[in-house]
């Protein structure tokens, strides 16, 4: 279904895939419009160009993914686009914004380059609003790390990673559009106020990706630190136990053998001698590597709230 909305100096055209007619009718027709008309029809991935036109006029059009589910690859949201100064062609553009305020915003544009950018930013007003609840999500990631530190934590900071990753691949496009726009000056007889909005929605986005990006990464080096160390307790523990009960193997292997000519088994007191011998080598072994300070602290009680449990 088409759909037009218009003002005084510049028109937008809104379309479906379906109305491919209407689409021709409304784009300069060259080689990449071509391609990029199959591209629609396709609805696949993102793409941008920016061209010439016949006239003189520069045209910049392409497509934009703009909502992605973050478990489903196939599963997000794109919108096709062909924008000039004084025309836009939006496809599959769907915003949230009220449709009374949206006809008061656009009264205020003063070219078609306007209309685009307030739109590029509502859709970063749409994806602030997505950071925000990643960032409700990563800070009881935080304390989620020191309250309760295991494996599925773990499992957790990498889901988080890569939602991340997710919102950054939404973002990196629409920032290349709007250089595109500076690129050919394509915003210079607009409103320096919609697209000052616009811009600083951008980078407000990419520093507060960035900056989530720092803290997961801090995280996930915390939690290699932690598996590390764990792993290098466990050993520890592990090589101490062994060795401190090497006279309790060694004695039993050799106590346990059945030569007839074993002149322990004459003595009287030998059982009691065996036991004593036993302890007495297991102490000064045991003695032996507190000495050299090689059970550390495997002995010690670990600290309530501990990062090490």
């Amino acid at each position: 279904m088409e759909k037009w909305i218009g003002t005084n100096k510049w028109k937008w055209v809104q379309l479906n895939p379906t109305d491919m007619n209407h689409l021709e009718r409304e784009v300069e027709q060259d080689d990449y419009t071509e391609s990029w008309l199959e591209h629609v029809q396709a609805n696949t991935t993102n793409c941008l160009r920016v061209d010439c036109l016949e006239n003189g006029e520069k045209a910049v059009k392409g497509s934009i993914i703009y909502k992605q589910h973050f478990a489903r690859e196939e599963d997000n949201k794109i919108f096709h686009f062909y924008l000039t100064t004084e025309k836009l062609v939006t496809i599959n553009l769907e915003l949230q914004t009220d449709q009374q305020v949206l006809a008061q915003q656009l009264a205020r544009t003063k070219n078609a380059v306007d209309g685009f950018l307030f739109f590029l930013g509502e859709l970063m007003n749409e994806m602030l609003v997505e950071i925000d609840q990643f960032e409700k999500a990563l800070k009881t990631l935080i304390w989620s790390v020191r309250k309760r530190n295991e494996t599925s934590i773990l499992e957790l900071v990498y889901t988080r990673r890569h939602e991340l990753l997710v919102c950054k691949n939404l973002l990196i496009p629409i920032k290349e559009v709007k250089m595109a726009i500076e690129e050919i000056n394509l915003h210079g007889s607009g409103s320096e106020e919609i697209y000052n909005s616009t811009s600083k929605r951008i980078e407000r986005a990419m520093v507060l990706l960035n900056e989530y990006e720092h803290e997961l990464d801090s995280i996930i080096n915390l939690e290699e630190v932690i598996s590390s160390h764990r792993g290098n307790e466990i050993m520890k523990t592990l090589t101490v136990m062994t060795t401190i009960f090497t006279p309790v193997m060694a004695f039993g292997a050799l106590w346990g053998m059945n030569f007839k000519q074993m002149p322990e088994l004459e003595w009287r007191f030998g059982y009691i001698f065996s036991i004593v011998m036993i302890i007495i080598s297991t102490l000064l072994l045991y003695g032996y590597l507190r000495y050299k300070g090689w059970t550390g602290d495997l002995l010690k009680g670990k600290k309530k709230g501990s990062f090490f449990k």
